[in-house]
Order: C-alpha cells, then structure tokens, then sequence
C-alpha cells in the first residue's frame, strides 16, 4: 500500500468522522441532516469501490531466515502461498511418525488475523503427508519462528529436504479476544435453539 494511499484514506476517514460530528450538531438545533448522510454515503461507496478493485488490502510482514524463496501468492486469487521446509540435514519420516519442521520464518500479522497452516493436497493424496494439528494456529502475538507438525500417514518412509514444500500458509479474519468477550452464564441458561444440544451425526447420513 503507497504513503500516498494510506494519506488518502487517513483523510477519507477524517472526513468521515467531520461529518457525523457536524450531523450530532446541527441535529440538535434541527437542521435537516440529509446533505450529511449523502456525503457520508459517497465516501463509503468510495472505499466499497476500492475494496472490489482489490486496492485495500491486509498488510503481513515476514522475515525470511532461511535459504530459500520469500513466501508468495503463485497465482491471483489464490488462498494461500507455500511454506518450505528450512532444514541443515534431510528429516526421515518413518510411517506414521510426526516431527516439528523449521521454517525460518516468522510474521508480524495484522490486527484481528491469524496465520492458519494447513497440508498440502498433492502431499497428502501422492504420499500421505499431512500437517498433525491442521490447521495449525499461528496467533496475531506470535513472532517467532512457524514450525510445521508433520506427520507420516503411509506405510512408507518419506525424506524432507531442505527447501521442500511442505505446508501452506492461509491469513484468515478472525474473532479474538479485542472483539470477542466470554461471558460465563451463572445461572446456566442459553438461549433455545430449533437445534438444541443435537449433535454428533444426529442429521443423518442422508
């Protein structure tokens, strides 16, 4: 995102919050607020229009302490980019055995997101390579190195060389603990539901 983007928008907002105090203000002294609303109105179509043009985007810095290539999206529209393995020797993994792989990489992740890594598709239907606690959770906080639990589902033996691809990484919105709260219900009551406590295949398989 350009300084002079993130200018634009700072004033964009500025005058967003110019316009709701003057409406609070001339509401109270009966003015008609309907030339407020419509100003207010145009700048938020303004930024709808730049969020379909993709022009807002979510800002995740990374450092790279590994050997090989920085993260990237591999093509538009995709949902996630390839995490590799950041090794000094090839791991063997016997079957059904799970080791923590380095990555050499670590995030700094914007307000209300978490890094998700979750498998790989082609490693887990050619050799049935998968990621044990998929997805794993990497938390807005966390700056230190993203270590991938891998684990062996085959009945074979499966080596990962340094730089191999070995996970997927996903930047997800998430609810956390600035806009979440967990209130404890003393008295134990919950709202009713048309499903109630149902659960556990309680659907159905059909």
């Amino acid at each position: 995102m350009s300084e002079e983007f993130q200018e634009n928008s700072i004033e964009d907002l500025n005058k967003i919050l110019e316009e709701i105090t003057t409406m609070v203000n001339d509401y109270g002294e009966g003015v008609n607020i309907d030339d407020g609303v419509n100003n207010i109105t145009n700048v938020v179509d303004h930024y709808k229009n730049l969020h379909e043009k993709g022009e807002i985007k979510t800002i995740t810095k990374f450092v790279n302490k590994s050997n090989n290539p920085d993260p990237i999206y591999a093509h538009v529209g995709d949902s996630g980019f390839d995490i590799r393995a950041s090794l000094n020797k090839p791991v063997v993994l016997s079957s059904l055995e799970r080791k923590l792989i380095p990555t050499g990489l670590s995030f700094e992740l914007s307000t209300n997101t978490e890094l998700q890594i979750r498998p790989r598709s082609g490693m887990a239907l050619k050799h049935g390579i998968t990621v044990l606690n998929t997805p794993g959770t990497v938390d807005e906080g966390y700056r230190g190195d993203v270590g991938v639990i891998v684990v062996n589902l085959s009945s074979e033996k499966y080596t990962i060389n340094d730089g191999d691809r070995i996970a997927q990484g996903v930047i997800m919105n998430v609810v956390n603990q600035k806009t979440s709260h967990l209130v404890n219900s003393v008295n134990g009551d919950l709202s009713s539901s048309s499903r109630g406590s149902d659960g556990f295949g309680s659907t159905g398989k059909k």
